[in-house]
């Protein structure tokens, strides 16, 4: 069952495909519903592809592809007086896919907003510029929401996170003890580091000598996400 919001920007995915042949921008998106940002947008975006009404296509800007619509407006999916460019039918069968080793198509990377630097003083709402992404491999992911983040400073060296590697983070409030984690601290500054729990204190640890843990009460720590992948380039 979709929300009201859901249910709305699947609508709209369908009528804008349908006149102009191309997915809305997110700025698009985001003005038709009323939105204030586009992190609401993509939230949707991910809502209405896991329960399996559209899909995004790896590695081209803007191709949301919608599959089907709500039961009771089935019958409002094929066009009115226009045929986009896009491939109509069994998007499973080999048949209707472009001329690609099916290989290829399995291998194909997912595509997950890459927010921004993480570093002291910078809060991670701040950060949600979903107009950059990087290529993840789909094995690297699990379930639910990800975003990636580019890791400013050493503090996390002895771990194997350099500065300038990218982290990939499964977004979510909670993690497990030892886990290396983003954490807002007092709502507006970010950091990665390792969530140790004392009693009823949180210990941020780095991994660098060089750094101190910093203890917090938990009110004043909010937990982003926990890393899940990293990738760098050489």
């Amino acid at each position: 069952m979709l929300t009201r919001k859901q249910h709305q920007l699947l609508l709209y995915l369908h009528d804008h495909l349908e006149e102009r042949g191309v997915s809305p921008s997110f700025d698009e998106m985001k003005d038709a519903l009323g939105l204030r940002s586009k992190s609401g947008i993509h939230r949707l975006i991910l809502a209405l592809e896991e329960r399996g009404f559209i899909r995004r296509l790896p590695n081209r800007a803007r191709a949301i592809e919608v599959l089907r619509l709500p039961e009771d407006l089935t019958e409002d999916v094929k066009p009115r007086g226009f045929s986009p460019k896009v491939i109509q039918g069994d998007f499973r069968d080999p048949s209707t896919e472009p001329q690609a080793a099916d290989s290829d198509q399995e291998s194909a990377d997912n595509e997950i907003p890459l927010l921004g630097r993480i570093a002291a003083g910078t809060p991670i709402e701040a950060l949600r510029d979903y107009s950059n992404a990087v290529q993840v491999p789909p094995s690297l992911l699990g379930r639910g929401e990800h975003y990636a983040l580019e890791v400013e400073g050493d503090s996390m060296i002895e771990a194997g996170i350099h500065d300038g590697d990218t982290v990939v983070i499964n977004r979510g409030d909670t993690a497990e003890n030892g886990t290396i984690v983003v954490a807002l601290i007092d709502d507006h500054e970010a950091t990665l580091k390792r969530l140790r729990r004392k009693g009823r204190a949180i210990a941020l640890e780095p991994a660098n000598e060089r750094y101190e843990t910093r203890i917090f009460p938990p009110e004043r720590v909010k937990i982003q996400g926990r890393l899940v992948a990293l990738l760098r380039r050489y």
